[in-house]
């Protein structure tokens, strides 16, 4: 199948370099601490943060930290098969813990000592790039609920396909089978927390498509620094500062 017609446009009509659409807002569920739905074309997540609070299960409690959960699923309506999944399946999991290890790299859990921090994704919409847009979406409902970081983290994924480096895949193309890189950053302290990659690459191409991914994580950074400038601005406004 042809991913990049001669003309140098994918099957949705952008470039190899060229990113989906991005739409993000904030305050999205009104009982949580933090609430964010962040949008990379058709890919739509929906998160919320609960927290610091005091931890639930005294058996997990850390002295010296605070405790980071993070739950993952995706609405039996986000795809385009209707088959219930069962809860807590194994990428679920799987991704519940990349999630959590990557939000943990930038939250600076020391200053909250004994207490804990939920973080729920829940994919409403899968056209690829899920996780990417999961932690989006909890990295701007961390700073809507206040919660110190080190840096904002952003994710991207970048593939290889038709002998060309392709910036952030669509569903169609992230299940083409081939090589396929996500990557996390702190773009400000220029810190990878994340790295996952599907199949084999040479080292040469490898370090195009991971630096192509790390250009589109700092590309939504910018566009999640926009987006907090502007919720703070109508926050003045709302108070008459």
């Amino acid at each position: 199948m042809e991913f990049v017609n001669p003309e140098g446009l994918r099957l949705d009509g952008r470039r190899p370099m060229e990113m989906r659409q991005l739409r993000a807002e904030i305050g999205a569920v009104a009982k949580a601490d933090g609430s964010a739905v962040f949008e990379m074309g058709n890919t739509k997540v929906i998160a919320a943060v609960y927290g610091p609070r005091e931890v639930q299960n005294r058996s997990q409690q850390i002295n010296d930290q605070a405790l980071v959960r993070c739950e993952y699923s995706m609405a039996n309506f986000s795809t385009g098969d209707r088959r219930r999944k069962p809860k807590g399946d194994r990428r679920s999991t799987e991704i519940s813990l990349v999630i959590r290890q990557t939000m943990e790299a930038c939250i600076l859990t020391h200053l909250m000592p004994r207490s804990q921090i939920d973080i729920y994704v829940q994919v409403l919409q899968a056209d690829g790039g899920t996780r990417s847009a999961c932690i989006n979406a909890a990295t701007l409902a961390l700073a809507d609920a206040g919660i110190p970081m080190r840096d904002l983290v952003t994710s991207c994924s970048a593939g290889y396909l038709n002998s060309t480096p392709l910036l952030d895949l669509n569903y169609v193309e992230d299940s083409a089978g081939g090589p396929d890189v996500t990557v996390g950053i702190l773009p400000k302290l220029d810190k990878v927390t994340l790295l996952q990659m599907d199949a084999k690459l040479p080292i040469d191409i490898f370090e195009n498509v991971m630096q192509l991914a790390a250009e589109g994580c700092k590309a939504i950074a910018n566009y999640i620094r926009e987006v907090l400038l502007e919720n703070t601005k109508q926050l003045e406004y709302r108070r008459g500062l």
